[in-house]
């Protein structure tokens, strides 16, 4: 059983992300990826950036890779959330699980990401044509 998590400033190494998720144990892989989108509440947005208060943010995503493992008995977990600026289109997040069976690992790709907006120590300012925001409840 393993986590593997991250904060990388450039785009998210998805290959390496499926090559930690991959073992014999486990029966299924999920992968969640965030991507940038074009709009939000009817704005254009042109990017979003992120910031996180690293120590703290690795803490967290280390702790809540190690809750999937244990809650729904998961063989492999990554947390990977990007910081800096993100383009329209590219991988801004990406959450994977690796389980023995799938259910496991649906439940617990869906707890991380829901968990790891609302929770971690990182922050989100998109930026829309005609101005910018930080948002402060992206979960």
């Amino acid at each position: 059983m393993s986590v593997l998590v991250g904060l990388p400033a450039g785009p998210i190494d998805e290959a390496a992300i499926r090559r930690h998720l991959a073992c014999e144990g486990a029966g299924g892989e999920v992968l969640f990826t965030g991507t940038v989108r074009n709009t939000n509440l009817g704005r254009a947005v042109t990017q979003l950036s992120f910031e996180a208060f690293d120590e703290m943010a690795l803490k967290q995503l280390e702790a809540l890779g190690a809750e999937i493992l244990a809650r729904w008995e998961t063989s492999r977990v990554a947390l990977v959330h990007r910081v800096g600026v993100v383009p329209l289109g590219e991988a801004c997040v990406v959450v994977g699980v690796s389980a023995p069976h799938r259910a496991a690992a649906f439940d617990g790709c869906r707890h991380g990401i829901d968990a790891l907006k609302r929770d971690v120590a990182i922050w989100k300012r998109e930026t829309f044509e005609g101005g910018e925001s930080w948002v402060t409840n992206h979960a």
